[in-house]
């Protein structure tokens, strides 16, 4: 296996699905306290969510709390509960060049915008023939840091 060219620097979200959104923002935010932030809705994606977020600046992690617009189309955000894990990568393209070299699926759609206005793009939960590595069951959206994020990361890494 090559030398890995992008660097996993830490979590960025953490996706939760269910039928009905009110419910999640009732335990999220009104129990635990999040931050409502803002909303984001998609017929092509099937999703109609809640951003939220625990921590400050670079600290900051986003849950989104989402409800399938049909819930009898896919994709089908609220199965499972725990729709999908974002992770902070460095390098995004590089990424995805040197995953999709070991064999990784990714889901339909390439690196594109996200809901949070950073490049995203995800690795599909199961691999197949053609690409026969996935995430063991997870979906995964693999999330292109901002500059101060690779800053504040490098200058931790620096101090250990």
């Amino acid at each position: 296996m090559s030398e890995r060219p992008f660097r996993v620097l830490g979590v960025q979200q953490i996706a939760v699905g269910g039928a009905d959104k009110a419910a999640l923002r009732a335990f999220w935010v009104d129990l635990l306290g999040f931050a409502a932030e803002g909303s984001y809705r998609s017929e092509r994606e099937n999703v109609d969510e809640d951003i939220t977020s625990v921590g400050r600046g670079l600290a900051r992690v986003e849950v989104d709390l989402m409800q399938p617009i049909d819930p009898a189309r896919s994709p089908r955000v609220h199965e499972p509960a725990l729709n999908h894990v974002g992770l902070w990568i460095d390098d995004l393209p590089a990424a995805v060049a040197w995953l999709t070299a070991q064999g990784v699926r990714f889901t339909p759609g390439g690196i594109r915008r996200g809901a949070s206005g950073f490049d995203v793009c995800f690795v599909h939960p199961r691999g197949n023939a053609e690409s026969p590595r996935g995430a063991e069951g997870v979906l995964v959206e693999l999330v292109q840091a901002p500059a101060a994020v690779i800053a504040a990361f490098d200058a931790l890494a620096s101090s250990a």
